[in-house]
């Protein structure tokens, strides 16, 4: 993993900081996996714009990723290293012994020819999935579900990982990325490694446009707005805003917005830090 900052010879290039993608291996898909991506540029079924700041960018197919490695006990090898254009991560092509092909979030330091294998009573090595109570403990781990068999929805954009810490009746506690101590249960799954293209936060964009091409579209301040579009606007030549809250009202900056009869609440050991 590297990153590349580019000579400034033109004003878009002069702060740009790109990753030179040195562990993908192909620039073409497999197009069985793939499936078109519709856009919606933030307007309903009636045309009219209900999400802000939404419009344009590059055309993207989407890679159908394989979240909840159900192909147990059967060896697969990695194929390639790919981008993905639809998350932070990289993704990797599996050829399974049966000649069936699945994306799945690729693991830092995971390379073409590797082996890899989910199940109950796997070895824990690099990209195989099992459950959180065949793990040893100190792992760290990525792709992690919060309800079994539901696929993986903790851990998985670049760089992430979280830290099997110890495990206790039908629960294991996981440290996780934003630094929460938390229970899961323990038939969960999870993935061994971290989670690729760890630099991806580094990046910088250099210029406007290139968000544009992410289809995301210019936002305005809204101390900039009028006291009927936010509750930081208006006022009397340049004005501060007062508090910073959200469009709503609702406090930024340390309000905690998390609802303290929320069922999941029992499952948090410790918050994470703020």
């Amino acid at each position: 993993m590297s990153l590349r900052k580019l000579k400034p010879v033109t004003p878009g290039q002069r702060f740009r900081i790109v990753n030179e993608y040195s562990e993908i291996t192909t620039s073409k898909p497999e197009k069985s996996l793939l499936k078109p991506l519709k856009k919606s540029g933030g307007r309903n079924n009636q045309g009219r714009m209900t999400m802000r700041y939404k419009g344009g960018g590059h055309k993207r197919r989407y890679r159908v990723i394989d979240f909840k490695r159900d192909k147990f006990d059967v060896m697969g090898e990695i194929s390639s290293i790919e981008y993905d254009p639809n998350r932070s991560a990289f993704i990797a092509l599996v050829t399974y012994s049966d000649n069936e092909k699945r994306y799945i979030i690729a693991q830092k330091d995971l390379k073409v020819g590797d082996k890899v294998i989910s199940g109950q009573s796997v070895s824990p090595n690099l990209g195989n999935s099992m459950p959180l109570s065949a793990i040893p403990l100190g792992t760290v781990i990525s792709c992690i579900e919060m309800r079994p068999g539901n696929g993986a929805t903790l851990a998985r954009s670049a760089g992430s990982y979280a830290q099997l810490m110890a495990r206790e009746g039908k629960f294991a506690t996981l440290k996780m990325p934003s630094g929460e101590t938390r229970l899961v249960l323990s038939k969960c799954f999870a993935t061994i490694g971290v989670v690729s293209n760890s630099d991806h936060q580094l990046t910088v964009s250099g210029k406007a446009g290139r968000s544009r091409w992410q289809g995301r579209r210019p936002r305005t301040r809204p101390v900039a707005m009028n006291p009927v579009d936010h509750p930081m606007g208006g006022g009397e030549g340049r004005a501060s805003g007062g508090h910073p809250r959200s469009r709503n009202g609702i406090p930024a900056k340390g309000f905690r917005t998390r609802s303290k009869t929320k069922e999941s609440n029992k499952f948090i050991i410790e918050r994470r830090k703020k």
